[in-house]
């Protein structure tokens, strides 16, 4: 018999569930109606903990069903409203939902309902993720960019320490209710956001998404609905493919990424919430296409006509944009990068293109970062 301090065994796990087998993706070309949708008030199965913010909760098609809430609560139902925007990302909200969950005497057989942008439905995902170590939940995305990216494919979380997303888990909902109508309410800022989602989507898996970018610019920047409720399908089917062979983003769900570490680093050393993040994206897939171009991996020409269609939505395709502030701005962004959750060396893991739709990652060095961030 081996010494007991030679004596070694392994446990093995089963893979977890994490939340819900699948996902239900539901599009719906009516009115948004959640009182239809959820009747609260009146369970015939678990208690519903719904979250929104203070925006969504005053559009007037949110207003029946705010009303049916006295004092946050409908029957065996609660509501939670929380503040508005990036800035109310944070570990206290995410434990705020949790704790009216607990004083309305939940467990993890209820359900957390996320009406809301990205950063509401993160939350929620993420609060239900922890709650009693895990209850479901479902979303109703209401802006462009939790349509096309934030609500589907299980990331959840919160912001930290000034850091996009350093907390969270992977944790999918079971259920997502798309009501394209309600991208009608959103602020110009917030629609050209979600924009700048779709857009990386086209130039990831969908070249005839990105050519209604190249091609029909004034359908998108009209909202026209039918384009609209196109671009959405497309976009939420392209990243169901890709989530379903990689939920924890081991391989090729990293992707998915395409200007993101450059735009979380910008957005990081601007402050959190100073520029929208789908602008932040827009910027780091030109900085991302020009490290590409100057690595030789595309051909400038691919470069320079992306370039030209951000550039026609009003995308910033500086080396910088002005409002991260003068000398140093470059090392700022470089040092932000290095804390993107995907780095597993002294280089910085970034997403390349050789083309439109051929993608890959590599690992780069500060200086050749550097070398598209300064003019």
């Amino acid at each position: 018999m081996a010494n007991d301090e030679n004596t070694q065994f392994t446990i093995s796990f089963p893979g977890i569930n994490p939340g819900t087998p699948n996902t239900t993706i539901l599009f719906y070309k009516n009115t948004p109606d959640l009182v239809s949708l959820y009747n609260p008030g009146n369970n015939n199965g678990p208690r519903r903990c719904f979250v929104t913010d203070a925006t969504v909760a005053t559009l007037p098609c949110m207003e029946e069903f705010i009303n049916m809430f006295t004092d946050g609560v409908c029957g065996e139902d609660i509501l939670v409203i929380l503040g508005s925007g990036e800035a109310f990302k944070n570990i206290d909200n995410v434990l705020q939902i949790v704790s009216n969950a607990v004083d309305a005497g939940f467990n993890r057989k209820d359900l957390f309902v996320g009406i809301g942008g990205g950063v509401i439905t993160d939350m929620t995902g993420f609060a239900a993720s922890i709650f009693k170590r895990g209850a479901k939940c479902e979303f109703v995305p209401t802006t462009l960019l939790a349509m096309v990216d934030a609500s589907i494919g299980g990331k959840t979380g919160c912001d930290f320490e000034n850091y996009k997303n350093m907390i969270g888990s992977f944790w999918p909902a079971q259920t997502i209710h798309i009501f394209p109508e309600f991208i009608q309410t959103l602020s110009k800022e917030q629609y050209r956001s979600g924009l700048g989602e779709a857009i990386k989507t086209g130039l990831l898996y969908n070249k005839s998404l990105y050519e209604i970018f190249k091609n029909n610019p004034q359908k998108l920047n009209d909202r026209d609905s039918d384009t609209i409720y196109s671009v959405i399908k497309e976009c939420a089917t392209a990243k169901a493919k890709v989530v379903e062979q990689d939920l924890t983003e081991k391989d090729i769900r990293m992707f998915l990424n395409l200007g993101h570490t450059f735009g979380h680093a910008l957005e990081t050393i601007t402050g959190l919430g100073v520029i929208p993040h789908g602008d932040a994206v827009a910027w780091g897939i030109g900085r991302a296409l020009t490290l590409s171009a100057k690595m030789e991996y595309c051909k400038d020409s691919y470069k320079e006509e992306v370039l030209s269609v951000l550039d026609s939505f009003g995308w910033c395709t500086e080396c910088v944009p002005s409002i991260a502030g003068g000398a140093g701005s470059a090392d700022r962004i470089i040092q932000a990068m290095h804390k993107d959750k995907k780095n597993s060396s002294d280089k910085i893991r970034l997403i390349l293109q050789k083309g439109m739709n051929e993608t890959f990652f590599e690992e780069v060095s500060d200086d050749l970062i550097r070398s598209i961030l300064v003019k």
